[in-house]
């Protein structure tokens, strides 16, 4: 299915309202890089949707932050919170060594993971995310396994039984997991079933499970649990957790990763 610019942009302007909650239409100029009056023209196909309600000089989630979040298209997501994304990625490439065999989901943040990790050498690449294999198609001494199945256009990620099938021989030393939402009571999570599913099957073949996120998917949740919070080895996000997700991490000796702390050690 392909997506008019104009769809893509109104995506990107619903999922930064859904992020702050409240937003001012400058702010939405700014981020998403259009016209005051193009703002304010996607403001009212989506409050004609009923996706938001419009304000003097900007717009509301009426969800909250707590509600469930709707599947955008990876093109209308991939730019939203992209300093944070990519200063992820990089937190993640530092944890690669050499020889490591890496897996990545697909997703915007693990895209940049992909793009991040192009100038490692002697690595390999599991990945069931088209975007993600063709993104790494150019890299030097870096092996790459796509696991097959049938693509989902949203995401590009391969599904069904016959990436279940591959998955089954393939042995990973680090898995960094894309989510569409976090929260205390269902976890991680993701809004396909089938991408769910894979990313289960995947976890269980790797010896340490990395969750990468910034803190937008913080208590928002997709429909399907991919793994609840004790399952991950680690998390990577943008900010140091707060709240029941830091005492969460504590308890149960989840290792937290932040970009501040990356940046520090360079």
């Amino acid at each position: 299915m392909q997506y008019s610019k104009g769809e893509l942009r109104r995506a990107q302007t619903l999922e930064l309202i859904k992020s702050h909650g409240k937003i001012s239409l400058q702010e939405i100029v700014q981020t998403v890089g259009c016209s005051e009056a193009t703002a304010r023209r996607d403001l009212d196909v989506l409050e004609k949707a009923g996706e938001i309600i419009r304000t003097n000089g900007g717009a509301i989630y009426e969800g909250g932050l707590t509600s469930a979040v709707s599947e955008l298209p990876f093109a209308a997501k991939r730019d939203f919170r992209r300093m944070d994304k990519e200063r992820i990625a990089a937190t993640a490439a530092s944890l690669v060594k050499e020889g490591d065999i890496i897996c990545l989901t697909g997703g915007t943040t693990t895209f940049f993971i992909a793009k991040a990790l192009k100038k490692h050498r002697n690595i390999t690449i599991v990945t069931n995310a088209v975007n993600i294999a063709y993104e790494l198609a150019d890299a030097e001494d870096i092996q790459v396994v796509v696991i097959g199945g049938v693509m989902r256009s949203k995401s590009y990620e391969l599904c069904g039984p016959l990436a279940e099938s591959v998955i089954d021989k393939i042995n990973i030393m680090k898995m960094f997991l894309g989510v569409d939402g976090v929260t205390q009571n269902f976890g991680f999570t993701m809004h396909s079933e089938l991408e769910a599913r894979i990313a289960q099957l995947t976890m269980e073949r790797s010896s340490e499970v990395y969750a990468v996120f910034d803190q937008s998917k913080i208590e928002k949740s997709a429909l399907f649990t991919i793994a609840p919070l004790t399952q991950v080895t680690g998390v990577i996000t943008n900010k140091q957790p707060e709240g029941w997700f830091e005492q969460a991490c504590r308890e149960h000796q989840i290792a937290i990763h932040t970009t501040t702390d990356h940046i520090a050690s360079i």
